[in-house]
């Protein structure tokens, strides 16, 4: 940025900031990659090329079992509503589950293992997993009344019981909704709230760092919560860790909750045949962070997610039934749903889930993890991958594993950070997947087909086959290839792995994701309805795509989307603020965390309890994940003379940057007041900084 530079050419210089990133070396596949690959020809881009869509991804849903067979790929006839594989009859549970009995019932489904490494790992084969998901399925219909089209929501950690949970709802048609494990109770039952739901589904607790979390305790809050929105919970359904004993503190409810283990006694041996659903039914509400205060639940159809899954599981992941695979992702979030339960079991995989955080006890655990196990195929974020190189750089060095391919999710990956994952981690000998993809879209929608294209440090790499990304100007003009300008991510066309809508809000999902490049609302031609990933990137000459980051108000921490507006709204609950303002800050290890500046009501002094207070709000209210790394108490916020704070003037002194021009605001002393507070009396601020920023730039 410029003094004195007008604000649209601020945003335009600070989205060059990336086009001066170096275009990296590209790294080939691994010639024995190449030989074993599930995807090694190269004629898919062009059996998926536009003129074949949608026909095209009726090889996905031909990787699945049918009842009976779609009449129309895709129905285009109430956009942006789009319906995929209709006519079509599925279950997701028969397909996880059922149909790989005959092949590979006495092969491991699962693969659980505890955080602590006195506890053995514990394999699921197909055939158990087949008689626990049965079992559960009859309780949920005959002990807790559910049926097809019910809503349940589900708060567990990175146990085997919360897969088994899953399944059991997808084989009776019960739409699940689970939450992460790390967020409130409070988050749950707003959620629960939301989607109508009238059981919850825990476990009494769980190991994290080394510590037993009383899980359980989450439930009682949840209730309250879900009951003050006005929704009533029937039943609380309660896991326990350990067989034998229970772990919480937390008193049980008497005729509401109940021990699953000592319900499922009656259940013993009970078979449940799988709802033949259509293809349209819904079989997940996912709940992501919005820009809002509102979480918004992303609703996701059975047939056509459940093709995307499978297929990018094979050809993108490269599962073959005889590999260990391994996403350290948590199933809360969307990656865990897609790429641990229903992506891989689909195709007949093995899945490990580990319960722990990867650099607990130290940061060799997950390299001990991959030698005892052999695994070959290992998923991850950037985040981990950061934690992990600074916690021990040369600790992978120590154990005999021997990965294949390796994937990363969830934000960009820094080029230095992708070379110690390459030459570290993977030996040089393992292909890396960089995907680019959201809760939203169901699956991967950008990243390198691993034995066909070449690797490239710091870029996800082409559309997928079958998606046909852009790069549209805030005027929706189409930004060539090469051009080193940003703007934003738009897919073309529409895909078999797209949500359905948000619950009970299409109006909603209409104006976020598809009204702001619409050529013609009377359309039904989706030509004309580009989707809005609402993520900045660049397009390279060679066709891959640079993510840059979230263009509205949305954090990415850790990979996992926050809302501004939500940890605003939860500021605001505390009596003494009167404004509050959440801006993203670079972490190394997180790539972004938030912190949280605070004005106060008349007659309040700063203290360390009101800041205290603010911290506990926000865990309480949304999460840990949420905790802020500071919370400034300032004396007045950056306005503009319309009364709008200046989010991106505070993002710059969280991040030392420069503030810009600030002679439009109607108070500009008091940014050399923050800045000072914030940073010291020595002005240390650069002039550049991470392009993302900018998103901070429109709200004057």
């Amino acid at each position: 940025m410029s003094d004195g530079t007008p604000e649209k050419a601020i945003e335009t210089s600070e989205a060059q900031i990336a086009s001066h990133w170096k275009e990296e070396d590209t790294y080939r596949p691994p010639v024995t990659f190449v030989t074993q690959a599930n995807l090694a020809d190269p004629e898919v881009d062009e059996r998926f090329a536009e003129k074949n869509f949608p026909k095209c991804y009726e090889e996905y849903a031909e990787l699945l079992t049918w009842y009976e067979r779609w009449h129309t790929v895709l129905d285009t006839q109430n956009p942006p509503f789009w319906k995929w594989f209709v006519g079509g009859k599925i279950n997701a549970s028969y397909n996880c589950v059922d149909r790989h009995l005959a092949k590979y019932k006495n092969k491991a489904a699962l693969i659980f293992v505890p955080e602590p490494e006195d506890e053995d790992p514990t394999a699921i084969t197909y055939q158990e997993l087949y008689a626990r998901v049965n079992e559960f399925a009859a309780l949920l219909r005959d002990f807790a009344g559910l049926k097809t089209g019910d809503r349940v929501t589900i708060h567990m950690p990175m146990v085997a019981e919360l897969p088994i949970t899953m399944l059991a709802c997808a084989r009776l048609g019960i739409i699940h909704s689970v939450v992460f494990g790390g967020f409130s109770g409070e988050a749950c039952g707003l959620r629960a709230a939301d989607s109508g739901s009238r059981v919850l589904i825990y476990m009494d607790g769980y190991y994290r760092s080394g510590k037993m979390i009383d899980h359980k305790a989450s439930a009682e809050i949840a209730v309250a919560t879900a009951e003050k929105e006005g929704q009533k919970i029937d039943k609380v359904l309660v896991w326990k860790r350990y067989p034998d004993k229970y772990t919480s503190a937390t008193p049980m409810v008497a005729g509401r909750d109940f021990f699953v283990d000592e319900v499922l006694k009656d259940f013993h041996r009970a078979r449940v045949e799988p709802v033949a659903l259509d293809a349209e039914h819904p079989l997940f509400l996912m709940y992501t962070s919005g820009t809002t205060g509102k979480p918004k639940g992303c609703q996701h159809r059975t047939g056509g997610y459940l093709a995307y899954t499978a297929a990018t599981s094979k050809y993108i992941q490269d599962i073959h039934p005889e590999d260990v695979y391994w996403c350290m992702a948590d199933i809360g979030w969307i990656t865990g749903h897609s790429y641990i339960v229903y992506g891989p079991l689909a195709i007949g995989a093995t899945a490990v889930i580990f319960e722990g955080t990867p650099n607990f006890p130290d940061a060799g655990r997950p390299w001990r993890i991959a030698e005892r196990l052999d695994v070959n195929i290992f998923h991850t974020s950037p985040t981990a991958i950061r934690m992990l190189r600074k916690a021990g750089a040369d600790e992978p060095q120590k154990y005999n594993y021997k990965f294949k391919h390796m994937t990363t999710v969830g934000e960009p990956i820094e080029p230095e950070v992708w070379r110690w994952y390459y030459e570290v981690v993977g030996k040089g000998k393992a292909v890396i997947v960089d995907t680019w993809w959201q809760t939203e879209t169901g699956g991967v929608l950008c990243g390198t087909k691993p034995a066909l294209d070449l690797m490239k440090p710091g870029s996800a790499g082409p559309g997928m086959p079958g998606i046909y990304p852009v790069i549209l100007d805030e005027n929706a003009r189409e930004m060539n290839p090469g051009t080193g300008r940003a703007g934003n991510l738009c897919i073309r066309n529409p895909w078999p792995g797209i949500m359905q809508t948000i619950w009970g809000e299409d109006d909603r999902f209409t104006r976020q994701y598809y009204a702001k490049y619409c050529k013609d609302k009377s359309s039904k031609r989706w030509q004309d309805w580009p989707y809005f990933a609402g993520d900045g990137a660049l397009h390279a000459a060679d066709g891959y795509f640079r993510i840059l980051g979230r263009v509205d108000d949305v954090i990415n921490v850790a990979g996992h989307r926050l809302g501004t507006k939500e940890l605003e709204s939860a500021c605001l609950t505390v009596v003494e603020v009167a404004e509050a303002a959440v801006v993203p800050v670079v972490d190394e290890i997180k790539g972004r965390v938030p912190e949280i500046y605070i004005s106060l009501k008349p007659g309040y002094a700063a203290t360390k309890e009101i800041t205290d207070k603010i911290v506990t709000t926000i865990e309480t209210m949304i999460g840990k994940i949420a905790r802020p790394r500071a919370v400034h108490i300032v004396s007045d916020m950056p306005k503009t003379r319309s009364g709008k704070i200046m989010r991106r003037v505070l993002a710059a002194i969280s991040n030392t940057l420069d503030t810009g021009d600030i002679t439009t605001l109607a108070n500009p002393d008091v940014v050399e007041q923050i800045r000072q507070a914030v940073q010291g009396k020595e002005k240390v601020a650069t002039k550049e900084g991470p392009a993302d920023l900018k998103l901070f730039g429109k709200e004057e």
